[in-house]
């Protein structure tokens, strides 16, 4: 834009406050003596015009012009618990590379702050991060206090199936007293928007497969996945009492693999629990050998069959849940959709196809079951497909290659080349 001897360029950087705009709007009525003047206001990075001329607009319409990108840019804030995690990471690039103000929440018990620097690698962006537990309401409190978003993706849980077996008091007390603690404050600070993070573990061993979201919930099979059922059934009735809190459970299948880019994947602390990050580190000689739970199943090839979906393909479905809410296209205030491929795929098969794509050899054994397993499970996804516009795209290929990449470059190994 060439501007002429009348006319001003200002470029402003607007902040989220009343006070900020009654600040610039005293600047222009002493300076606004110019025939036109180009306002460029800056929120979050983006710049949008407004034109006031003298004898035209006044402040008055300036204010409101501002504060309706305010609120625009606001409905745009996203507080993502336990944002250091595996899922809530790889969200968080989603997140990020949609346009999201994005604010990260974590008591990193079971990730690693560095995270963020990955996120940022990938982005350009460094989201805010706040070290702090979910449990505890009155620091909670202080992230809402500061008003900086109006929707919130909740997965700060614990999640291992078969250490919830052990230890089940922890499972409930960490996941049920932290989801009361969001809704409550979401209620007093009045947030509208939540997707939880659900699982499949709610349908138990269901009678007929795939499942879809109206399989009955059967008694779980875990500590685990009775949360997963409590919080559904708490969130559900919060909804119905509470007509100013909207919700949708993702129920996730069995997530796996990495981001493209190996600066974020899966790292769990000690031991692993799930399968993949088992195989990888004894791939990489870090376990020395893998150990198959079970292969006496009523199943194909005698080994448990799960749905196992990309990471990425998975985190993508919060910004399609996300984007829903916000453009009041939820058909119900409670809705819950299955994320996942729509394919069953054995352990068994993990193994030989990780080994074939990573040009590999795995050393593994076959031990008992493991208690909290169950047989078979995979998803029916045509709703998710169907409502949310989202689809799982990664293949099973791509998935176990950017794991093992993933795990490369945990190791120090340079994959700049491949």
């Amino acid at each position: 834009m060439v501007l002429r001897s009348l006319e001003l360029l200002v470029l402003l950087f607007c902040p989220h406050t009343s006070l900020g705009l009654a600040n610039i709007i005293m600047m222009l009525r002493t300076k606004a003596t110019c025939v036109n003047l180009f306002i460029f206001v800056n929120l979050s990075g983006k710049y949008s015009l407004y034109i006031l001329s003298n004898n035209g607009p006044n402040i008055t319409l300036f204010y409101y012009f501002c504060t309706s990108l305010i609120y625009s840019d606001m409905r745009k804030g996203v507080l993502v618990t336990g944002g250091t995690g595996y899922i809530g990471s790889h969200t968080v690039v989603e997140l990020l590379e949609a346009g999201y103000y994005v604010i990260i929440v974590d008591n990193l018990s079971n990730s690693d702050e560095s995270v963020i620097d990955g996120i940022e690698a990938i982005t350009g962006i460094r989201p805010d991060f706040v070290k702090a537990d979910c449990r505890n309401i009155e620091t909670l409190e202080k992230l809402f206090e500061k008003g900086r978003f109006d929707s919130i993706i909740h997965f700060a849980a614990a999640k291992a199936v078969g250490e919830s077996v052990e230890k089940p008091l922890e499972y409930y007390h960490n996941n049920i007293l932290s989801l009361i603690n969001i809704i409550s404050l979401m209620r007093r600070y009045n947030v509208p928007n939540l997707v939880f993070s659900s699982s499949c573990t709610v349908y138990g061993q269901p009678e007929v497969l795939p499942a879809t979201e109206q399989t009955p919930r059967l008694e779980a099979e875990s500590p685990y996945g009775n949360t997963k059922r409590i919080c559904e059934d708490i969130i559900r009735d919060s909804v119905k009492a509470y007509d100013s809190i909207s919700a949708i459970a993702l129920r996730y299948f069995n997530p796996i693999g990495a981001h493209p880019s190996a600066l974020i994947g899966e790292l769990p602390r000690g031991i692993p629990n799930n399968l993949l990050p088992y195989v990888t580190q004894t791939a990489a000689g870090i376990r020395e050998v893998l150990s198959i739970f079970g292969d006496d199943y009523n199943t194909p090839d005698g080994f448990c069959i799960r749905d196992y979906i990309d990471i990425n393909d998975l985190a993508a479905a919060h910004v399609a849940a996300l984007k829903r809410m916000i453009c009041g296209k939820m058909k119900e205030n409670f809705e819950v959709f299955n994320i996942g491929t729509g394919r069953g795929v054995s352990t068994m098969e993990i193994v030989k196809t990780f080994e074939k794509v990573n040009g590999l050899s795995l050393k593994y054994r076959i031990t008992g079951r493991r208690a909290g397993d169950i047989e078979a499970m995979w998803a029916d996804p045509s709703y998710a497909n169907e409502e949310l516009g989202w689809y799982a795209r990664k293949s099973l290929y791509e998935t176990l290659r950017s794991a093992w990449k993933w795990q490369q470059r945990l190791c120090g190994v340079d994959i700049s080349d491949e």
